[in-house]
């Protein structure tokens, strides 16, 4: 078996600058032909016909500088990606050398945004806290996202070369798997399946399933997933009609935790809107951020500071409007230096929640990331 500090000899020529693994289709990149740090750039480049792709992320704040391209080469799949057996052979080892912030100081936090929703200036928001990890070996971003793929039960990851957001993003890649779609465009049909309301998994199943009726009936959770569903369908009513919305939403589930979700399904009203333009649109959803948009944005940078590509948003949309667009989280930043990564992980907070419970949450949401890198 390979490990972190293996030379790159067998290593795949076809290693991608960009990947998005995704059950109902998926891509993968390498080069660069152009490039944008303003989505809005890209955005018009797809409508006018003056750039036949673009894939990337974008960050969480809205004028943060984006890592988009069009890329050189692209490769398409219907199905999952399948990681190549070279970077599957490489087991990734590293330690968490610190807590930003610590579970202490995250209560505190939450107990800071209590204080701002019951006196009325806020109605949700999302606090995130991160991890940080070291390894004494050389970690191979395509090794982790591989690990990734492999252990999501839909194959979901994505793998995101973060240079050309340019200066201290240069060399950095951004993985993860999210399970989250934040929209998604074939032809003229639009969907989105937003995430609000999370549980911890068990591997009791009798407990595991308690856990998810708990859910399913939670007064506290409906009504924060209501926030997201209603803001989506705010924000692409005017993009879109015949909006399909549930009155309820179901759960669904990863290894580690159980969501509501909601899928949301309409038919673009202007062929002209691309996958990228309705990303923006509905972008940072309170599922991330909270509501109303731009108080809990002011109440996070103030508690959390910048978030960077956390909490943003991953995938690709080309010229003819079709696209893919997933929330980006369950992800780490690893630095370009390969030696460390930053992992993160948020909560929404409402006025029932318990500060104790929102640790909690992080860090079992935590678990993706950490398993990938063989962190116990």
């Amino acid at each position: 078996m390979a490990s972190g500090n293996t030379p790159d000899v067998g290593r795949p020529v076809t290693a991608p600058d960009f990947l998005l693994s995704r059950p109902t289709g998926s891509l993968r990149s390498q080069g660069v032909v152009q490039s944008f740090t303003d989505p809005a750039d890209a955005a018009l480049a797809l409508r006018s016909g003056a750039c036949g792709l673009v894939v990337g992320a974008i960050g969480f704040e809205p004028d943060a500088p984006a890592a988009l391209t069009e890329p050189e080469l692209v490769v398409r799949t219907d199905g999952p990606l399948e990681p190549p057996a070279y970077f599957r052979g490489i087991r990734t080892r590293a330690r968490v050398v610190e807590e930003i912030p610590s579970p202490a100081e995250h209560r505190a936090r939450v107990s800071t945004a209590l204080t701002a929703i019951n006196a009325g200036g806020v109605g949700k928001v999302v606090l995130a806290r991160a991890v940080r990890l070291e390894s004494d070996e050389p970690i191979d971003p395509h090794a982790v996202c591989a690990t990734l793929i492999d252990s999501s039960s839909h194959a979901d990851g994505f793998l995101v070369d973060l240079s050309p957001a340019g200066d201290h993003c240069d060399g950095r890649v951004l993985v993860g798997s999210s399970p989250e779609l934040l929209v998604r465009r074939r032809g003229d049909v639009v969907e989105c399946h937003p995430l609000a309301g999370s549980a911890p998994r068990d591997a009791d199943p009798a407990v595991d399933q308690a856990s998810a009726r708990a859910l399913r009936d939670s007064g506290k959770d409906a009504f924060e997933h209501a926030f997201v569903v209603n803001s989506i369908a705010e924000a692409l009513g005017p993009l879109c009609g015949d909006l399909e919305i549930p009155d309820r939403p179901s759960l669904t589930s990863t290894r580690e935790m159980w969501h509501l979700g909601t899928r949301i399904r309409g038919r673009i009203a202007d062929r002209r809107t691309t996958a990228l333009d309705l990303a923006l649109a509905v972008h940072p959803t309170p599922a991330v951020c909270g509501t109303p948009t731009d108080e809990a944005r002011r109440l996070i940078a103030g508690v959390e500071g910048p978030r960077g590509f956390y909490a943003g948003t991953v995938g690709w949309a080309d010229a003819s409007g079709d696209g893919d667009w997933m929330v980006s989280i369950r992800c780490a930043e690893i630095d370009a230096g390969r030696t460390g990564a930053i992992a993160w992980a948020g909560g929404g907070i409402v006025a029932d929640s318990d500060p104790d419970d929102e640790v909690a949450e992080t860090a079992a949401k935590l678990r993706t990331v950490l398993k990938a890198f063989n962190v116990s």
